[in-house]
């Protein structure tokens, strides 16, 4: 998609055509498919009482007959504004043209007269019901009320609003979104003064949002007189609430953006909220050949569930950290509780779920010697974790609890004729299990609540011992992937004035992710967790695009080798989303019988909220997909 602010002369509709169709060339040649310029561009927005001038309007007339010619063979939808007589009464309209066509005519509904805009003095406001109108020897229609359907691309519906449309109180743009419109352009002449930019992208963006739709607004900028008014050409291409591109202002050019109609389809689908209706429309229709683009028009964000921007960052960290903490304070105060009770590792989910523990009773004004943080030392223990967990409950001003399971789990080896030399899946698992009793009979001895520490990533691909780590009475983790962990253990980090805590916190971080369930190798971690499922990183971008937006595997490969190129390769980022779907698929059973946990972001994995999954369904479907891909 384009956006473009050609440098006009005013009152020159043949300077300005020349302008308009060069920059339509450029846009095709840079494989846009459509493309928007601003109010009134064939004229000049600025031409006051020369709109009154049949000259004027004529010349416009034969340069949209010229641009039209020009785009015959391009494979480009364009939207141009300029003045239109019918009747004997003037509208502001925008055009669009197509393969040598001129479509249609969108005309302005809402005419500004107030302040420094007095276009009420020249145009009338639109018609939203479509009329025939004279174009050469033929008609086209006129009127608000217009779709353009892509015959071939079944989620491209455009409709066109001008200016002041999206400013006021019911824009047309609604009414448009719900008769089925996915995209809405805005050809406009927005004046420069101060502040006005920033409102000027709220307002864009917002729209986009709350239409749930993709906006392309271009802006008028040089070449309007500046007698009273300056125009700063600011134009935005905006994607559901997101910025995709954005000019600078006081430029001129084009701005160009990869929307994702797949995206916005998802959306709408899954919000029983949006309603459509088709209503009192025409529909027309143009075609666009389909083609592979290269995404150099749009970001992929390798993390998307963690903001670039330090200070965005920073800001998510501190309100995910609250929700997780209000989340625990209610629950504490509703079962009248004021202990809690959680294993302590010294990994980073249960570092995060003591910090979150923390934070909570302060928040409650109980004492923080009421948490009773449990170290249980097992098999698969490393001095470093063992001392993190040591220290960072010490520092925290909780209670340090060590219980030594090993004997525990030898006698249950006997009772089970369970080699302990037999390194398996019941030899790991059961640890974790015994580590969950021991957790559960500490809390009813002190009546209190087991605080679980396990995460979104791995509840997502099971990597947790069902009754094991998998349960617990209120899991603070639940909604926060593993990407989102390490930053909010780095921010509490980083805020903290305790030089101990710090440390130890910066030293959580630099461990690698692991269970610790095998016997360490050298005194180090000898089972990592990436090694076995894969990088945490890759699983969190295949969770979000799986879940956020339903993405099909293809896409979903496609948009990991833009996001990670240059530090996997296809075959790599391939392995591990088959993983990914034959363990999401098949670990659904211990997701449907999860603890309670608050959901901090858009994405949630609770049987009760965001995740109504079968646990038998099949991932054979999505996982053919890929081999075709693999093939």
């Amino acid at each position: 998609m384009a956006v473009a602010t050609p440098k006009i002369q005013v009152a020159d509709p043949e300077y300005n055509g020349q302008q308009i169709v060069g920059m339509i060339e450029e846009a095709w040649k840079h494989k846009a498919k459509v493309l928007v310029f601003p109010e009134l561009c064939l004229t000049g927005y600025t031409c006051g009482d020369l709109f009154l001038q049949e000259t004027l309007l004529k010349q416009a007339k034969q340069e949209l007959k010229k641009l039209a010619e020009q785009t015959k063979g391009k494979d480009i939808l364009v939207f141009v504004g300029l003045p239109w007589e019918w009747n004997q009464k003037l509208y502001n309209v925008a055009a669009a043209v197509c393969d040598g066509e001129v479509l249609a005519l969108v005309p302005k509904s809402n005419i500004p007269n107030y302040a420094e805009f007095y276009e009420a003095r020249h145009f009338k406001s639109a018609n939203a019901e479509p009329v025939l109108v004279p174009w050469l020897d033929g008609e086209v229609w006129m009127g608000s009320n217009i779709l353009f359907s892509c015959r071939n691309l079944p989620n491209l519906r455009v409709a066109a609003e001008i200016c002041e449309d999206v400013w006021v109180m019911a824009p047309p743009s609604i009414r448009h979104a719900q008769a089925g419109a996915t995209m809405i352009v805005n050809g406009s002449a927005s004046s420069e003064t101060t502040g006005k930019a920033s409102y000027r992208r709220n307002l864009i963006l917002g729209q986009s949002a709350r239409l749930v739709a993709a906006y392309l607004y271009a802006n008028a900028g040089e070449g309007e007189s500046s007698q009273d008014l300056v125009f700063g050409g600011q134009n935005m291409i905006a994607e559901n609430g997101s910025c995709l591109a954005e000019s600078e202002r006081f430029h001129t050019g084009i701005t160009y953006a990869d929307v994702d109609l797949g995206r916005i389809a998802h959306d709408r689908r899954q919000m029983n909220t949006c309603s459509t209706e088709e209503g009192n429309y025409i529909l027309v229709e143009f075609e666009l050949q389909e083609e592979e683009l290269d995404l150099q028009h749009r970001f992929v964000d390798a993390a998307p569930f963690v903001p670039k921007k330090r200070e965005e960052r920073e800001l998510r960290c501190d309100e995910i950290l609250s929700i997780q903490a209000m989340g625990l304070k209610k629950r504490l105060e509703h079962v009248g509780c004021e202990n809690a009770v959680l294993g302590i590792s010294g990994g980073l989910d249960s570092t995060l779920a003591l910090l979150v523990t923390a934070r909570a009773y302060d928040l409650l004004g109980i004492s923080r010697d009421k948490i009773t943080a449990v170290t249980m030392p097992c098999f698969g223990t490393t001095d470093r974790t063992y001392r993190n967990a040591c220290l960072l409950t010490k520092t925290l001003g909780a209670t340090l609890r060590e219980v030594d399971i090993k004997k525990a789990v030898q006698l249950h080896f006997e009772d089970i004729g369970q080699d302990a030399e037999c390194h398996d899946i019941t030899y790991e698992n059961a640890q974790a299990r015994e580590r969950t009793q021991v957790l559960m009979d500490l809390a009813n001895q002190k009546n209190g609540l087991v605080i679980g520490t396990g995460d979104m990533s791995e509840l997502a691909l099971g990597w947790a011992t069902y009754n094991g780590d998998h349960m617990s009475m209120y899991g603070v983790n639940a909604g926060v992937p593993k990407t989102l962990v390490r930053h909010l253990v780095r921010y509490y980090a980083e805020q903290s004035e305790e030089e101990t805590l710090k440390k130890v916190l910066f030293d959580v971080l630099d461990t690698p992710v692991s269970p610790e369930l095998l016997p360490p190798k050298d005194g180090e971690i000898a089972q990592k967790t990436e090694d076995l499922v894969g990088p945490y990183e890759l699983h969190d971008f295949y969770l979000y695009y799986v879940l956020r937006f339903g993405y099909e595997p293809e896409k979903i490969y496609r948009l990991a080798q833009k996001a990670f190129e240059g530090e996997y390769e296809k075959k790599t980022i391939l392995k591990w989303l088959k993983v990914f779907y034959r363990r999401f698929f098949s670990q659904q059973f211990k997701r449907s019988c999860l603890p309670d946990g608050p959901k901090v972001g858009t994405v949630g994995i609770s049987p009760r909220g965001d995740l109504r999954m079968p646990s038998d369904a099949s991932a054979a479907l999505w996982l053919r997909k890929l081999e075709e891909l693999a093939e």
